[in-house]
């Protein structure tokens, strides 16, 4: 019933994906459309669909709500279960009940773990042996960075600093806090992931809107759909990019040295509108939000405009289609991967709930050439709708371990996959 208050795709997914995407006129519709996928679990021996000339296998199970990944230099494999904190003032209204209704229908709907927790392939099978509690009663956790001896977590609230050993499978210590990230009884886009700069000097922090499009009151957007770079030896930051609706994940272009994100884009002005995106984000840049999408193309819905930001939207370098919700992001850079494998990015999708039909569910490589993408993105894992239209998981995190494989968190379906070229390239 509430799919046929709203309105559907008039344009196939691939318009509005690549370089140059398709973006027609807005299509508002007062009851937004929703079309998430009840999510079921995986059925006992069943497991998503790996790219030709790939195969998967669970590299471990009955997690709790898995959403972000951390390897060690010594191959231990973190993974923050977290869900959302709580959050009184968001979602108000029928629009918000309407929300919150998706959301549970999604597995997002319960108490947040709130841990980090260590898994160890000892034996090299591709299968974690070990088990810990590696660190516990964060609040809503996801980011992790260890540099030196300092394990840094971005709680939603804070940034948190911990001593950490090498090899050790839990810390007991109480952290530290570095600084305070925008959170609050709104706290629209929780997750805050995190990424050091190679030197190990700073840290970048996504910290994503607190609303769709401003709604709340652009006084609560202060220092929000930003990445923030922070010099944790004194506890300062500032604002390094803005106008990134809901920045989620980081990577350092390896050839050039860029930073590059996946952007969550805005929603409730159709299903071809807005694409979410890979972008390089240069110091400085402002990408739009509220006031305008993808470059200068303005959102009426925000008033009073401003034409004077609106005018200096950069334009993001490559289009991941509407509705998507792309969140995980690592570079392959890897002789490990057979071309094109071997260099570009992989990317978690998480999958839409604003969408008619679906899109997203999926985990897609996007090649790259000299520093920039090239070409069309090309499944990697699929499968996680089922032939009933029930979602098995939903991908988010996604990460490469020691041997270059890679890891992707599933939140809906409580699982780490891991991923293998049939034939590693030698």
């Amino acid at each position: 019933m509430l799919s046929a208050c709203g309105e559907s795709a008039q344009l196939p997914i691939s318009a509005g994906i690549g370089l140059n995407p398709q973006l027609p006129p807005p299509n508002p519709t007062w009851i937004p459309t929703i079309n998430i996928a009840q999510v079921v679990g995986w059925p006992a021996n069943t497991k998503p669909i790996p790219a030709s000339g790939m195969r998967v296998n669970a590299f471990a199970g009955n997690l709790d709500h898995p959403r972000w990944l951390y390897v060690l230099p010594n191959g231990d494999v973190l993974v923050a279960e977290t869900n959302a904190p709580q959050r009184p003032d968001d979602g108000a209204g029928i629009k918000g009940w309407l929300m919150k209704w998706a959301m549970n229908k999604a597995g997002a709907g319960m108490p947040s773990a709130n841990r980090i927790t260590l898994l160890r392939d000892s034996d090299g099978d591709g299968v974690a042996e070990t088990r810990t509690v590696f660190i516990e009663e964060l609040n809503s956790p996801f980011g992790m960075a260890l540099v030196g001896d300092n394990f840094y977590v971005a709680n939603t609230d804070a940034l948190i600093k911990f001593h950490y050993n090498d090899g050790e499978t839990h810390i007991a210590e109480p952290g530290i806090k570095v600084l305070d990230l925008p959170a609050g009884p709104i706290n629209h886009h929780w997750t805050k992931n995190l990424l050091a700069s190679r030197d190990g000097t700073r840290l970048y922090v996504t910290v994503g809107s607190n609303s769709n499009v401003g709604e709340n009151g652009i006084d609560q957007e202060l220092e929000r759909a930003a990445i923030w770079e922070v010099d944790p030896r004194n506890s300062s930051y500032r604002v390094y990019a803005s106008g990134l609706r809901n920045p989620n994940g980081l990577a350092w272009e390896p050839e050039g040295g860029a930073l590059w994100t996946v952007v969550n884009e805005r929603d409730e002005i159709g299903s071809d509108l807005v694409p979410d995106y890979l972008t390089s984000v240069p110091e400085g840049s402002f990408f739009g939000w509220p006031y305008s999408y993808y470059g200068q193309h303005p959102d009426q819905r925000v008033q009073p405009q401003r034409p004077d930001l609106v005018a200096t939207a950069k334009v993001p370098d490559y289009a991941l289609g509407p509705h998507t919700a792309s969140l995980g992001l690592v570079y392959s850079h890897n002789a490990n991967w057979p071309t094109p494998f071997n260099n570009g990015v992989f990317i978690g999708q998480h999958g839409s709930w604003n969408r008619e039909p679906r899109s997203g569910y999926r985990v897609i490589f996007v090649p790259f050439q000299a520093g920039k993408p090239s070409g069309e993105p090309i499944d990697i894992l699929s499968g996680f709708i089922s032939a009933d239209d029930e979602a098995y998981g939903r991908p988010v995190g996604v990460a490469l371990d020691k041997r270059a494989a890679l890891l992707v968190a599933d939140d809906g379906g409580n699982t780490i996959w891991r991923v293998t070229a049939l034939v590693p390239k030698q």
